[in-house]
């Protein structure tokens, strides 16, 4: 089995007016069939309303399901007993890092989940060496976070989750609210922990650019799974993306225009230097 898996995964929830009468039913999710190995790196794709948050929810059994089961790292998310073993198993990381950081020293932040977990002392300060070492913080070990811009805290909110040592992190949208420095910067992180340290990925955002590195891609709409592939088969399918709201990465958008109005060029491009070398090609 994968570190998750979803089996025709249900979700719903009861709409309400605005005076909170029950008015109907809507699916977040709808029949969800997920298989996730270790060590991937997924990207979920989809626009706002599409269930990709819900997912994250279900991955850390902050929700429940409706119908249907999950397993993290071979638990049932419906097993109460085993929801602490879930969370260890899966890190979440969210979109404000100030809701993830605590602790007025970064060491400490990060030392924080393991110490919870009833690490020994001597286990948390190693921890909390290699996981700063890892999203490339260390230096900044005794340095106040409010100090930091956002893509530092961050990489100190991922830094905290790897502390614990998860089989998978899950980020929802975790460059939301970060500048473009910002967003590269935990773009680069978790993709070298994914590399060097096998730790699998799920990356839930909008912005196309993040995801060209993913092992697999999967676009959702409507609680559904839509498309699934690598970034190169999905971002050749420029018009089904803009069926689901959705665009490509600019280059690629460029490249397909090239190839729209005549010039041979190869499909799904995702580099400037991929776009380069089919020009100077031709």
């Amino acid at each position: 089995m994968g570190i998750i898996k979803a089996k025709k995964l249900v979700h719903e929830y009861i709409r309400r007016d605005e005076e909170g009468n029950a008015v109907g039913i809507n699916r977040a999710l709808d029949d969800l069939d997920l298989d996730i190995q270790k060590g991937d790196f997924v990207a979920i794709l989809g626009h706002n309303g599409s269930g990709k948050s819900t997912l994250a929810k279900h991955l850390n059994a902050i929700l429940m399901p409706t119908e249907g089961t999950l397993w993290v790292n071979g638990y049932d998310t419906k097993e109460e007993e085993h929801i602490w073993d879930i969370r260890q198993s899966a890190g979440m990381v969210f979109q404000n890092p100030d809701n993830q950081i605590i602790s007025t020293i970064v060491e400490e932040d990060v030392g924080f989940g393991p110490e919870n977990l009833g690490v020994p002392t001597e286990e948390i300060w190693r921890r909390v060496d290699e996981s700063l070492r890892a999203v490339g913080m260390l230096e900044y070990r005794s340095h106040s976070p409010n100090k930091l811009s956002g893509g530092q805290k961050q990489r100190v909110a991922i830094a905290g989750i790897m502390a614990m040592k998860p089989k998978c992190i899950v980020l929802d949208e975790p460059t939301a609210m970060l500048d473009p420095d910002g967003r590269k910067e935990v773009i680069r992180t978790i993709t070298e922990l994914n590399k060097q340290e096998n730790v699998t990925i799920l990356l839930i955002t909008h912005y196309m650019e993040e995801v060209i590195g993913a092992d697999k891609v999967i676009v959702m709409d409507q609680g559904k799974i839509v498309m699934q592939g690598t970034p190169r088969e999905i971002f050749t399918q420029v018009e089904e993306l803009k069926k689901y709201r959705l665009d490509v990465p600019q280059v690629t958008e460029l490249a397909y225009e090239l190839r729209k109005s005549g010039l041979a060029i190869a499909e799904g491009i995702l580099s400037v230097d991929e776009l380069v070398n089919e020009i100077t090609r031709l």
